[in-house]
């Protein structure tokens, strides 16, 4: 428990705002803790004591037995929403801007604009000033967005390499972005428009971002044996697979001499189950050559994209108009002739991309008992086939739906994520974003719960990861990455963007079934010294800043 403790002061100099008393102090550097006292003034860490601090101060703190840890930063947020459904930080709604869900992890920094995306119409600068009028509730570091800039550029006219003149055109703008105050630049390169570019095109940008000491953080364009949008019945043999997109952000990292962090690193679906072993070994010996490269990494084995599974190729049950009917057009589809074999060949890509029929779970169908059970399971009850399963769903579920069924996937193996995630290069990263329980149940469990989970599941309950280890990779090494020199660290002299937990108890709640849950364990959070959570509690102040790459906000 903590106790508030009056303390007689020595001379003066002893006067702090904040006081943190006995706790265990894990530094961010990976090092492990210590005891010490922890002096806070004016925003910024001025003491740091082994020995004790005595003094006066209007908070002090007995933290016997928690850690203290600096904030973490979150590396892939979308909390600045861009879809005009007012979801996100810009949100007219204080419930948003608060971010409760992402500051009640212990995250005080988060980096938006991932996945080369950006707001439409917004430069950097004025996205910065939305944010900050009235505020928000969280740090923010922006991105200038790749995809957003060749839209922007090539319109409508982007299924193609962009010409020089284009490229001239896009670095002007990302330039610009990065005299605004822009971290880098964001790809999404498995994403239109940026999927169409070529890898010159990113060098070329990447140059002028490292004018500015800027970085790239990048969805590569494969994370498994082919890209999310590719249908094998449809599309043309051979696309670019884990590998080829792992070594291309290390090619245009080494050519440009600048940062590359390749986002939410994943090894996706049964056929490349195992190649994390084969993605550290590409990385490492970029690293061993000098290349700057890095990866983060969400804890958990479902993606995003899992969540919203349709197994049924978008072809066979395509529809135009209202009130929808997709079980009559897969009928319509299935009665012409040859149209049964490729619909079955684009079903088993489907299912093996997502991790097999055991990991594919139904989280919705107006068969109730169907609810809770896997692919294979139901297929065995009925004595189909896999496929013919995936059919009966839409058939018999719900006409309205592609799929008939709300299905969530689980395509990752834990092999792999452990095996990434014990590499020093490797951060903590969320790819979540603001949510507020009225978002409803398909919100992915990581918007709450990602930070707690690392340290819950992976260094508790698993044993992977020491907590030294898990602080540092949502601590200092994003810090490090972002080149930032007074965040995520824990000296005299940093932001005081801090955290205390129970080392014991602090844990998601958070699930698939139940995303709307605050973790346990988290006991208080201070963003510049500012109290975000106390005892336990959010808040709900707007003590955000945008952080910008010359002044970091502070």
């Amino acid at each position: 428990m903590l106790l508030m403790l009056p303390v007689a002061a020595t001379n003066a100099s002893d006067q702090f705002d904040l006081l943190l008393k006995n706790g265990r102090v894990f530094d961010g550097s990976g090092n492990p803790w210590f005891k010490a006292d922890v002096g806070v003034r004016d925003g910024r860490i001025v003491a740091l004591s082994r020995a004790g601090l005595t003094g006066t101060a209007d908070q002090i703190l007995d933290v016997t037995g928690s850690v203290v840890a600096p904030g973490f930063i979150d590396l892939h947020s979308h909390a600045d929403d861009f879809s005009g459904a007012q979801t996100g930080l810009r949100s007219e709604a204080l419930s948003r801007r608060q971010a409760v869900n992402i500051v009640s992890q212990g995250v005080t920094t988060i980096v938006v604009n991932p996945d080369g995306s950006a707001p439409p119409g917004l430069s950097i600068g004025a996205q910065a000033r939305a944010l900050m009028d009235p505020g928000v509730g969280v740090n923010v570091i922006l991105m200038a967005g790749h995809n957003a800039i060749r839209y922007e550029v090539m319109g409508d006219d982007h299924q193609r390499p962009a010409s020089a003149q284009e490229i001239l055109a896009m670095g002007e703008r990302v330039s610009i972005a990065m005299r605004q105050g822009a971290f880098g630049l964001s790809s999404g390169l498995e994403y239109p428009p940026g999927r169409y570019s070529e890898t010159e095109e990113l060098v070329s940008l990447m140059r002028v971002v490292g004018n500015s000491g800027g970085i790239h953080i990048s969805h590569i364009r494969s994370e498994t044996s082919a890209p999310m949008w590719w249908v094998p019945s449809q599309d043309e043999p051979s696309p670019p697979q884990l590998l080829d997109g792992t070594a291309e952000i290390i090619r245009i990292a080494e050519q440009t001499h600048t940062v590359g962090v390749i986002t939410h690193m994943k090894v996706r679906g049964t056929t490349h189950w195992g190649q994390g072993l084969n993605v550290i070994e590409l990385v490492e010996a970029a690293r061993a050559r000098g290349v700057q490269i890095y990866g983060d990494q969400y804890p958990y084995q479902s993606s995003g994209s899992d969540g919203a599974l349709v197994l049924i190729p978008r072809w066979a049950i395509h529809v135009d108009g209202p009130d929808p009917d997709f079980a009559a057009a897969l009928a319509k589809t299935l009665a012409e002739p040859g149209n049964r074999e490729l619909v079955d060949f684009d079903i088993k890509h489907s299912i093996a991309f997502r991790g097999g029929a055991k990991n594919i779970v139904v989280f919705d169908h107006p068969q109730e008992d169907f609810v809770g059970e896997n692919l294979y399971d139901l297929a065995r009850r009925f004595r189909l086939s896999e496929v013919d399963m995936a059919l009966k769903l839409q058939f018999e579920g719900y006409k309205d739906r592609p799929g008939g069924v709300r299905l969530r996937s689980f395509s990752l193996a834990e092999a792999d994520m452990e095996a990434l995630m014990q590499r020093p290069w490797v951060a903590t990263a969320s790819d979540g974003g603001v949510a507020i329980p009225i978002d409803g149940p398909t919100v992915h469990a990581r918007y709450y719960g990602t930070f707690p989970r690392k340290i819950a599941h992976y260094v508790r309950k698993r044993g992977a990861l020491g907590l030294a280890h898990a602080i540092r990779a949502g601590t200092s090494l994003p810090a490090q990455i972002l080149g930032l020199d007074n965040r995520g660290v824990i000296r005299v002299g940093a932001v005081a963007d801090l955290i205390v937990f129970n080392p014991d108890t602090f844990e998601d709640r958070a699930t698939f079934q139940s995303p709307h849950q605050t973790s346990t364990g988290l006991e208080h959070v201070w963003i510049a010294g500012k109290p975000a959570v106390h005892k336990g509690q959010p808040t709900k102040l707007l003590l955000g800043r945008v952080l910008t790459k010359s002044g970091q906000g502070r």
